[in-house]
């Protein structure tokens, strides 16, 4: 869903058309409010909110996932190191 010209509203329209708003915004529309003609919030559903936050907590996971893949495949082509030698080298790096 796109943002239309109507979407953006000043600060205070967003005040003084409150409930109005709220009511679009519950319908399905999203808005953002403005400060000096610059972005400054927005105002979206609860819902679509909790969706927006299980979306980005579903990215994070697929993104583990991937990292995970990628050290087994590390691990499977025999590109590993010893921890502790791995370790105390960053450290003399650090140290130097």
């Amino acid at each position: 869903m796109g943002i239309s010209a109507s979407d953006v509203v000043p600060l205070s329209h967003a005040r003084a058309n409150f409930s109005e708003l709220a009511e679009q915004v519950k319908a399905g529309a999203e808005k953002i409010v403005t400060k000096n003609g610059e972005s400054f919030i927005a105002l979206i559903d609860s819902d679509r909110l909790d969706y927006y936050h299980q979306l980005e907590r579903e990215r994070i996971h697929l993104l583990l996932m991937n990292e995970v893949s990628t050290g087994l495949d590390d691990v499977a082509a025999g590109r590993v190191k010893n921890a502790v030698s791995a370790i105390q080298s960053l450290k003399r790096r650090r140290s130097a």
